[in-house]
């Protein structure tokens, strides 16, 4: 059964392409270790919620977008072999390319699928 890694980030609204420049840096690294499909989603329609919200879960500011974004694996045992691979592989090292964002205030998990229904 496939696996699932999700993120939650909040960019700078002024970094918008040098996001979508690191993504399509090392995104491919995914891919090259297993990953099936790489999805990165600029937030459009992101409200307010009464209690909490992406916004508070990652504490954005009014400067900042809310980013969603998915690697999808074919398996966990695939995704915990690429997660080996790249914290060894330097062109994963934030300190060769740093993240326009503040990865301290990043979510992150990895979801065991349990329904799927489409395409």
């Amino acid at each position: 059964m496939s696996y699932i890694d999700g993120f939650v980030i909040a960019v700078p609204t002024a970094n918008k392409q040098k996001f979508i420049d690191h993504a399509r840096l090392l995104d491919p690294v995914f891919i090259e270790f297993g990953a099936t499909r790489v999805v990165e989603c600029w937030g459009d329609d992101v409200p307010a919620g009464k209690v909490t919200d992406f916004a508070r879960a990652v504490q954005a500011t009014a400067e900042e977008t809310v980013m969603f974004s998915w690697v999808e694996w074919p398996d966990k045992a695939t995704r915990d072999a690429a997660v080996k691979k790249m914290m060894e592989d330097p062109r994963m090292d934030p300190k060769e390319n740093p993240m326009p964002f503040d990865g301290k205030r990043m979510i992150f998990g990895g979801f065991m699928p349990v329904f799927e229904i489409g395409s």
